[in-house]
C-alpha cells in the first residue's frame, strides 16, 4: 500500500464495517425509517429509501464512534431526514450548519419540526443567524434622525421597518413583509462586528442578536450557516466560541461551499465600501452626539476622497474581475498611484483617531468608533507589506475595491480544530474548541449532493483536511436513464469563439419556443449571461406565451419565484438565464422545469489568483494543474447544475450542454462520467422527438415530495 497521499486517503475511502443493527441507536434509525416507522405514520408520502438508512445509519455510527464523516448523497436520498433522524434520536447536542440563510429558514421552519413532531421527542431548536440578518434597536434610533435615510424609497422602507419592530420577537429582518433584501436601508439598522457596541450599547438587554445567541446556548440542535461559522471562529467573538465547544455533533449540510466559504473568513479583508460605511457612522455618530468638538464633515470628507481614490485606480477595470497581486501592487494598477492611495487613507485614519481621541468619554459609539479606525489603519499597514507566507493576495473590482488575502484551503484549520480539537492556528481562528469531556471524540459530518468525481471524493476531502475521513456515496434513486437526456448541439461554434453565445441564445429560443418557456439557461461568466439574456429578450419581446427572466433585472427571491410559476394561472411560460448561485440551490416543482442548458463546460478561471496560487502549488508537488484542480472542479460544477433538472421520482427533461469539447476532448470523458447516467442524444432529430415528448403532456406532478 502507497505510504503517499493519495495511499493514505485509499485506507479510508470506505467505512469500517460495523453490524448496522448492532447499537440501540442504530436500531432506533432503521426502525424509524422502516415502511411502518415514525415517519411513515407522521407523513403520508414518506416510502423507505434504501441509500437514506443507508446514510442515516452511517451518521448514527459516526455519532457513537466520533471522527468524520463524508458522505455524497445524490439527488431524491433524502439527506436532510437522513443526518437528522440519527441527530435527534442520540439526545446529542447538534449544530447544523447549511450554505445559506434560506436554506437555514428551511431547515429550522420546515424540515425539523416535521421530524421532531413525527419522532416525539422533546427537543429544543434554535435558530442562529449573522449579525447582518437581525434588526440592530440602536441603530434604529440613530437612523430615525433627521438626513440619515434621505431618499423616500428609504424612508418608506424604514417606515415598514419601525412597525414591524413593534411586534417581532425575533428580530430578524427576513420577517419583513415585502423588504427587498437588496435595500439600501438595511445597513443603517443591522449590525456588523464592526460597529456593535456589545455590552455597553444602551439597548444591550433588548438586543436581538444576543437573544438569538441565548435561545442557542439553551437549545438542543442549533441551526447556522457557513459563513456564520467562520465569521465567528475568525474573529473570536459572538456565540460560536462558546456554544462549539459544548456540542458533541457538527453537520455541515451543503459541504461543498465549506472550503471556499472557510478561506475568505479565514484571511484577512480591507475594502472601499468598509471605509465609506465607517465614514457614514463617523458622521452620523459625531454630528448627534458631539456637534462642534471636531470638523467631523471635514474627516469623513477626507475619508470618502480617499477611499473614492483607491477605487478610481480600477476604473478601467471590468467589474467582477480579481486583479492578481503578487508584486507591491496589482496587476494593472500603477505601483506609485496605489502606494499614494494607500497612504490616503493611513493618514485620513491617523487624523480620525486624533479626533476621536478627544470625545471617547461622551458613551460607548465613540470608544467603537475609535476600536474600528484603529483596525482600518492597521489594515491598511498590513497590506503596505508583503503577503503572508502560504497565502495569496488579490484586489476584488466591483461596484467597490476590495483587498483580500487569505490562506490557500483550509486544512490546516480543520486538522488543527475541527478534528483533533488541538493545536493552535494563530490569530486567524478562534480559542480551539476542546472535545466534549468524555470518551468519545466529537462527530463531525460533512455532506453534499456533489463532493467530488472520484471514489475518494479527493476534491473536497484534500483542500479540507479530511483524508482520513470515512468516506461514504449513496447515489440518487431517480431512474435518469428513463427520466432525462443530455444532449449536446453539434453545430454550436466552440466557446472560444466570440459569437458562441449569441449562436447559443439563438438556439435555445428555437427549443424553448417549442417547449413554452420551461428552460433554465446557466452562464458560466457575467458576460455570457448578459449577451443570452439580452438575446432571448430581444426575441421574446411582446411574446404572449413566454416571458425571459435574467439574473440582476429584479430580487433573485421574485424571478425564483416566478420561473417556479410557470405557465400557471393564465401565465406565461418562462426562461430563467441566471449565473453563479442559480446554479445550486434552486428546485423547481412540478413542470415549470424542463430543460437546463449550462452555455460551457465550467473549467474555474485561469486568470484568477486563487486558481493560479492553487495551480503553482500543484506543479511544485509535481501535479497536473488541469487533471488534479481545473478538471475535477469542472466536473462538480458540471454536477450541480445539471442537478437542478431532476428533482423527483415524477420528473423528466433534457439537459443540454452548449460546449462539444464534452464529446470531442479527452477529458471529457471524465466529465460525463460525473453526471448523472442519462441517455445520450446523438442526433438533432433524437433531440426533437425528446423535445415534441415534453410538449405533449405534463411529465411532472406538483405534488410529489
Amino acid at each position: 500500500m502507497s505510504s503517499g497521499p493519495e495511499g493514505r486517503i485509499a485506507l479510508h475511502c470506505q467505512l469500517p464495517h460495523v453490524e448496522p443493527s448492532c447499537t440501540p441507536l442504530a436500531q432506533a434509525v432503521r426502525q424509524a425509517l422502516s415502511a411502518n416507522g415514525a415517519l411513515s405514520r407522521a407523513e403520508a408520502d414518506f416510502r423507505p429509501r434504501p441509500g437514506q438508512t443507508e446514510m442515516a445509519l452511517a451518521v448514527a455510527q459516526t455519532i457513537e464512534c466520533g471522527g468524520a464523516l463524508v458522505v455524497e448523497a445524490g439527488t431524491g436520498v433524502g439527506k436532510t431526514f437522513s443526518y437528522l433522524v440519527p441527530a435527534l434520536l442520540s439526545g446529542e447536542r447538534t449544530l447544523l450548519s447549511t450554505a445559506t440563510k434560506a436554506l437555514q429558514d428551511q431547515l429550522f421552519g420546515r424540515d425539523l419540526p416535521r421530524l421532531v413532531q413525527a419522532l416525539g421527542l422533546p427537543v429544543r431548536t434554535a435558530l442562529l443567524k449573522g449579525r447582518s440578518s437581525y434588526l440592530c434597536l440602536h441603530r434604529l434610533e440613530q437612523a430615525r434622525q433627521p438626513d440619515v435615510a434621505s431618499d423616500a424609497s428609504m424612508i418608506q422602507a424604514l417606515t415598514r421597518i419601525e412597525h414591524w419592530a413593534q411586534v417581532t420577537r425575533t428580530g430578524d429582518l427576513a420577517e419583513v413583509p415585502g423588504l427587498d433584501e437588496r435595500s439600501a436601508v438595511l445597513p443603517l439598522v443591522t449590525s456588523t462586528r464592526d460597529n456593535c457596541l456589545g455590552s455597553p450599547c444602551p439597548r444591550f438587554r433588548e438586543c436581538h442578536v444576543n437573544l438569538a445567541r441565548r435561545e442557542a446556548m439553551a437549545a438542543d440542535v442549533v441551526v447556522i450557516n457557513h459563513h456564520l461559522f467562520f465569521a465567528d471562529l475568525a474573529v473570536r467573538q459572538s456565540g460560536m466560541a462558546e456554544l462549539l465547544p459544548s456540542v458533541r455533533l457538527v453537520v455541515f449540510d451543503e459541504a461543498h461551499q465549506v472550503n471556499e466559504t472557510g478561506v475568505l473568513f479565514l484571511g484577512r479583508q480591507l475594502g472601499s465600501a468598509q471605509l465609506l460605511d465607517f465614514t457614514r457612522d463617523l458622521l452620523t455618530v459625531g454630528m448627534q452626539k458631539a456637534r462642534g468638538m471636531a470638523d467631523w464633515q471635514g474627516l469623513c470628507a477626507q475619508m470618502e476622497n480617499a477611499a473614492g481614490a483607491l477605487r478610481r485606480l480600477a476604473d478601467r477595470i471590468p467589474p467582477s474581475t480579481r486583479l492578481a497581486w503578487t508584486d507591491e501592487a496589482p496587476d494593472g494598477l500603477p505601483i506609485d498611484a496605489w502606494r499614494g492611495a494607500l497612504a490616503r487613507i493611513s493618514k485620513a485614519c491617523a487624523l480620525v483617531l486624533q479626533s476621536l481621541d478627544v470625545v471617547l468619554g461622551i458613551g460607548p459609539d465613540f470608544e467603537r468608533l475609535h476600536a474600528r479606525a484603529t483596525v482600518l489603519a492597521a489594515g491598511v499597514q498590513d497590506f503596505s507589506l508583503a503577503c503572508a507566507p502560504g497565502a495569496v493576495r488579490w484586489v476584488d473590482v466591483g461596484l467597490h475595491l476590495r483587498l483580500v488575502e487569505a490562506p490557500l484551503d483550509i486544512a490546516l484549520s480543520i486538522r488543527s480544530w475541527l478534528l483533533s480539537g488541538a493545536g493552535d492556528h494563530g490569530d486567524s481562528c478562534a480559542a480551539q474548541p476542546a472535545d466534549p469531556p468524555d470518551s468519545v471524540p466529537r462527530a463531525w459530518v460533512f455532506t453534499s449532493a456533489t463532493l467530488g468525481d472520484d471514489p475518494c471524493l479527493r476534491w473536497f476531502t484534500e483542500p479540507m483536511g479530511l483524508e482520513e475521513a470515512r468516506i461514504l456515496r449513496v447515489q440518487s434513486p431517480f431512474d435518469y436513464a428513463s427520466q432525462a437526456a443530455l444532449y449536446v448541439p453539434p453545430a454550436l461554434v466552440l466557446p472560444t469563439d466570440p459569437g458562441h453565445s449569441t449562436q447559443l441564445a439563438q438556439w435555445v429560443g428555437e427549443a424553448a419556443a417549442r417547449l413554452g418557456g420551461r428552460t433554465l439557461v446557466l452562464t458560466t461568466t457575467l458576460k455570457a449571461l448578459r449577451v443570452v439574456g439580452d438575446t432571448l429578450r430581444e426575441r421574446f419581446a411582446g411574446a404572449p406565451n413566454i416571458e425571459v427572466l435574467v439574473q440582476g433585472l429584479g430580487p433573485k427571491r421574485r424571478l425564483m419565484d416566478r420561473f417556479r410559476q410557470g405557465g400557471g394561472a393564465g401565465l406565461p411560460g418562462c426562461i430563467l438565464v441566471a449565473s453563479a448561485t442559480f446554479w445550486e440551490g434552486f428546485d423547481v416543482p412540478g413542470d415549470a422545469l424542463q430543460m437546463v442548458v449550462i452555455d460551457k463546460l465550467p473549467f474555474p478561471p485561469p486568470g484568477d489568483p486563487l486558481v493560479q496560487a492553487r495551480s503553482l502549488r500543484l506543479q511544485q508537488a509535481g501535479r497536473s494543474p488541469f487533471k488534479h484542480h481545473a478538471l475535477p472542479e469542472a466536473a462538480v460544477a458540471l454536477k450541480q447544475g445539471a442537478g437542478r433538472l431532476i428533482r423527483h421520482e415524477s420528473d423528466a427533461g433534457l439537459l443540454v450542454i452548449g460546449d462539444r469539447r464534452l464529446v470531442t476532448m479527452g477529458y471529457g470523458k471524465r466529465l460525463l462520467a460525473a453526471l448523472p447516467p442519462m441517455r445520450r442524444l446523438q442526433s438533432e432529430q433524437e433531440f426533437d422527438e425528446a423535445l415534441a415528448h415534453l410538449t405533449r403532456a405534463s411529465t411532472k406532478d406538483p405534488s410529489c415530495p
